[in-house]
């Protein structure tokens, strides 16, 4: 494990309690989200296994197993799969790494991965979309949330809490050049202005809908 991968599990230990309290119902103030997961669980309705990546302490994918959607959690960080699975005895939640899935290629009929990639700098978003593109199965739907801009964020406190955190925002046109270089295709991409301030970090929100090409496509 690389001392970048090291700090973030333990930062996220050591905040997981205090993070959980916090965001486990975000959900329900934010209307797009929703639709968006909802817009996600319907492409994927009984095609396979769905992957919530990042999960955190499991509150997308308790938004998607009640749409119906066949769903585990992954996560870094020990503390934060015990909060998902105290919250969600009925969802497996396992650890993992996602620039290194420990998953069978073409196994998943989709991942959400919501502010999963926030850690990671620009060199590595190639990886983690590779490693995305092989996992899925043909057709197969990524939905994913970034914060847009260009800066980068360092939280040495969090709910304090020490930790030792960089946060990566992206441009989408950033974003969407590497997924279609993992060999996805973009389906739709939609930006949106912040919620209110108590509701979420005050920055621009962008999702992006990718589908693995389905290997009879011949366009």
């Amino acid at each position: 494990m690389s001392d970048a991968i090291r700090s973030i599990r333990e930062s996220y230990d050591r905040v997981a309690d205090e993070y959980t309290r916090h965001i486990f119902d975000e959900l329900q103030s934010k209307p797009l989200d929703r639709q968006l997961l909802t817009q996600f669980a319907a492409e994927i309705a009984g095609r396979g296994r769905v992957c919530d990546l990042g999960c955190g302490p499991g509150h997308v994918a308790r938004y998607l197993r009640d749409a119906g959607v066949t769903v585990f959690g992954l996560d870094l960080s020990t503390r934060m799969l015990e909060q998902a699975r105290k919250l969600n005895p009925d969802i497996r939640f396992t650890e993992g790494n996602m620039l290194a899935l420990e998953l069978a290629d073409s196994t998943l009929a989709g991942i959400a991965a919501f502010y999963a990639i926030v850690h990671l700098p620009q060199e590595s978003l190639a990886v983690v979309f590779r490693e995305m593109e092989r996992v899925l199965q043909p057709g197969g739907v990524l939905l994913l949330a970034f914060h847009m801009g260009n800066e980068v964020i360092r939280l040495e406190e969090l709910w304090d809490q020490p930790v030792s955190l960089d946060f990566f925002f992206f441009e989408p046109s950033v974003v969407r050049r590497q997924i279609e270089l993992a060999g996805l295709r973009i389906e739709e991409v939609i930006e949106r202005g912040p919620y209110a301030p108590e509701v979420e970090y005050q920055s621009r929100r962008a999702y992006i809908f990718a589908r693995k090409p389905d290997s009879t496509s011949h366009d």
